[in-house]
């Protein structure tokens, strides 16, 4: 016997993007399921991502500060992991933060089911729990997975990123495959729990398509403290064995074969709109798995939205969630429009690498002009009380409007900073506006002031031979 439920909004995935979508969808005034294959709210993000490597990535930064502070006079005992009460603090940071969402929805009377959905017509999705779902309107939010490689077995000693945050050990030796942002963070955390880190990165850089400017005091850094980052180089075979995985390089600057404890496997994500059957509500998924949507969030299915990984462009939490809200209000009859002109990105690693609006990359190859201003840390009495001066914060300027079009910065707290430059650029501002803001002093917010100000030829913490505009 398979129960109905009717509702105004079904939303089918539970991240980032699904209950911005729910939460916001019942304050509007909808009934509205929301679906997740998890028995927790969250999401990719809240349970296997986002939050427990940063939670992990604050231990590794709490260590590596603890033997930074050596050649400042200051020396510990050399700090004893216990692996278990690592593990289990993270779990509760977790736990916690799931069951503040459980309580949201409670208290907005959002009906939350656990299954498996797939759609049976333009308004019904059923669920693997013999649960059938008839909606008036639907949200997508069933996010992407990680990118498998044929070169590598499915074995325990082989991890994605969800079982690299589980922690079940300390490897010796870890390879991680890809130097993007998910491989060089969970290798942040590594290094610093004292694995012997290798990277295999397949282009040749890490982090691609950033800046090359921005990357490179994370390429240094990694250098000293990794066993090795092998750039242009790809896995071509990989033997588990019991004394751990033999792996097969091949490329132009390959070292021989090699064993490691562990290999983590990060060369991206897909999306999984292939997996929902969106066929049967006539809801076009393009080869890759991507779901084309308007301005609203709309499907080519005019009362079906779209969201998040699923949606396209960049695969980020909060962009996810900007869209949810934006869902939610289009289903609920509001006249709005996804208007956002930027969303920042940024690396967790150490430095931290965070970036919003045109890069210099994307500008060249698209024959965009623009004027650039930058700032080194190196010259931030805050980033040399840290310790750490070798970031960097650089301006990317429309030569013929003077407006702001894009903002970089490598250093600590990166990911912090990179906000203000994401209002900025919002809010039409050019580089006077942010120069002869007031930021406090000493911070690292003033780097971004002060490559506003050497735009301009007004900055007095570096001499650049009275140059004005």
């Amino acid at each position: 016997m398979t129960s109905t439920i009717e509702t105004d909004l079904l939303v089918l995935g539970g991240g980032p993007g699904g209950y911005n979508a729910a939460f916001r969808a019942a304050d509007l005034g909808l009934s509205v399921v929301l679906v997740d294959a998890r028995a927790t709210l969250g999401g990719v993000c809240l349970n296997e991502g986002c939050i427990p490597s940063k939670a992990l990535l604050h231990a590794a930064k709490a260590l590596d500060d603890a033997r930074g502070l050596t050649d400042l006079g200051i020396e510990f005992e050399v700090p004893r992991v216990k692996l278990d009460k690592l593990r289990g603090w993270k779990d509760t940071l977790v736990a916690r933060l799931c069951g503040g969402l459980a309580g949201l929805a409670r208290q907005r009377k959002v009906r939350v089911l656990t299954g498996r959905g797939v759609f049976d017509g333009p308004h019904r999705v059923v669920l693997d729990t013999a649960t059938a779902i008839d909606f008036k309107q639907a949200v997508i939010a069933v996010g992407s997975e990680p990118v498998r490689l044929p070169a590598l077995p499915e074995h325990p000693r082989i991890m994605d990123s969800t079982a690299a945050l589980a922690l079940q050990d300390i490897p010796t030796r870890l390879l991680v495959v890809g130097g993007g942002i998910i491989g060089m963070e969970l290798a942040t955390v590594y290094a610093a729990l004292g694995t012997r880190v290798t990277v295999a990165e397949l282009t040749d850089g890490l982090l691609p398509g950033c800046d090359r400017d921005l990357v490179e005091p994370l390429a240094q850094r990694v250098a000293k403290r990794y066993e090795a980052v092998l750039l242009g180089t790809r896995v071509a075979s990989a033997q588990a064995r019991e004394d751990g995985v033999r792996v097969t390089f091949a490329g132009p600057r390959a070292p021989g074969p090699q064993v490691y404890d562990r290999v983590l496997v990060a060369a991206g994500r897909r999306p999984n709109g292939a997996a929902i059957a969106a066929e049967r509500a006539g809801v076009r998924v393009d080869a890759r798995g991507f779901i084309p949507v308007d301005a609203q969030q709309r499907t080519n299915v005019a009362h079906i939205y779209a969201i998040g990984d699923v949606a396209g462009g960049p695969m980020l939490a909060h962009k996810a969630a900007y869209e949810g809200k934006v869902a939610a209000e289009a289903a609920a009859g509001r006249k709005v429009a996804n208007e956002a002109k930027v969303i920042p990105a940024v690396a967790y690693t150490d430095p931290e690498v965070a970036w919003v609006g045109l890069t210099e990359t994307t500008a060249r190859q698209d024959g965009v002009e623009f004027e650039r201003a930058s700032f080194p840390w190196a010259a931030s009495g805050r980033a040399l009380s840290l310790g750490r001066g070798e970031g960097l914060t650089k301006i990317l300027v429309d030569p013929n409007t003077r407006a702001l079009l894009g903002v970089g910065m490598v250093g600590p707290q990166a990911g912090d900073l990179i906000a203000e430059a994401a209002l900025a650029i919002e809010m039409g501002a050019e580089p006077g506006d942010i120069g002869l803001t007031v930021h406090p002093h000493p911070t690292l917010s003033e780097t971004l002031a002060f490559a506003a100000e050497a735009y301009e030829g007004t900055l007095t913490e570096l001499y650049s031979g009275g140059k004005k505009r």
